[in-house]
């Protein structure tokens, strides 16, 4: 469930917003997964992509390291690269070697935590003939910054890799992309990852490591609002679920309640209770077809390009031309 910045709000008393909202919301309680991304959190997800059940950024960089030759050749010379989420930058690295080989190239990524853009700046400040500029905002307003950067002449290249796309909910990962659109000019270029259908069991071990590293990650969000607004969550008295949503084609991640209890949020001027067994609904994951991917992009301003699919997990990098 992720949500965009309003513009106009500080960030901190939107975070407090939407916590608000989200926890008191009848039926389902609810928070976006844009507020698991904090700094323990980004370095949680980077450990994450190296579990063995978590086949899902092995095979974006295969995809990656594989075909940045043939996805450079879609891609006009004088090109300015940004990236929504770059992480640790590692994956990008094959782009931005197929790129610079013809040019010098500017490259911009874009992420909320400071922390992930110095480890990104750090493990490729050593490539030649790539400048890079890291943009610390979310991703439609750091991309506006960005595009407003780009010379008369210029093709902008944006990134978006991973499967964030698939943490949208129903209908809103459109919303995004035609938002991303929107500050794009026709004839730029938008390289999407997004993971496949796959069995069940398959996805429901990515997302519930035998490990617990997920959890972590997930139970970390309660920290950062005991931390950050002032709550009293005890870690110990919730527990991490996924599960898959036939519906919709995601998975969820849900925070289960241990037991009854009630929880005060200062900042959010807030107190609420739980009852045993409900949850707090943090992230869906969806899972997209082949033919799905095209639909989106046709939905959304863009055509489809090219597709490149991982064989051994079932994912996809699609190259999108805005039109």
């Amino acid at each position: 469930m992720t949500a965009l910045t309003t513009p106009g709000i500080p960030e901190q008393k939107q975070f407090a917003d939407e916590v608000r909202g989200g926890l008191s919301r009848r039926g389902q309680k609810e928070l976006p997964s844009k507020y698991l991304y904090d700094n323990l959190g980004s370095a949680l997800f980077d450990a994450i992509t190296l579990l063995p059940e978590y086949g899902l950024t092995r095979a974006d960089e295969r995809i990656l390291q594989r075909h940045a030759r043939d996805i450079a050749k879609y891609i006009p010379q004088r090109t300015m690269v940004s990236e929504l989420g770059s992480g640790s930058g590692r994956k990008t690295r094959p782009i931005l070697n197929a790129l610079r080989i013809r040019a010098p190239l500017s490259y911009y990524p874009i992420e909320i935590s400071s922390a992930a853009l110095a480890s990104c700046e750090m493990e490729l400040r050593d490539i030649e003939s790539v400048s890079i500029v890291g943009v610390e905002s979310e991703y439609l307003a750091g991309l506006a910054d960005v595009a407003e950067r780009r010379a008369a002449g210029m093709h902008l290249f944006v990134l978006f890799l991973g499967s964030t796309i698939g943490n949208f909910d129903a209908g809103a990962d459109a919303r995004f992309l035609r938002e991303v659109r929107r500050i794009l000019r026709a004839g730029d270029s938008l390289l999407l990852g997004t993971d496949l259908i796959k069995p069940r069991e398959q996805l429901i071990d990515a997302y519930h490591d035998s490990r617990g590293v997920t959890a972590a990650f997930n139970l970390n969000l309660l920290g950062r609002i005991n931390r950050e607004l002032h709550a009293d969550f005890d870690l110990r008295r919730f527990e991490h679920l996924a599960r898959f949503n036939e519906t919709t084609q995601s998975v969820e991640m849900h925070l289960r309640s241990r037991r009854e209890q009630s929880v005060t949020i200062r900042d959010c001027d807030l107190t609420v209770a739980f009852a045993s067994g409900e949850t707090i609904w943090t992230e869906s994951s969806h899972k997209y077809t082949p033919h799905g991917v095209s639909e989106l992009a046709n939905a959304s301003g863009f055509t489809m390009q090219a597709q490149w699919i991982d064989e051994k997990w079932p994912f996809a990098n699609s190259l999108l031309l805005a039109v």
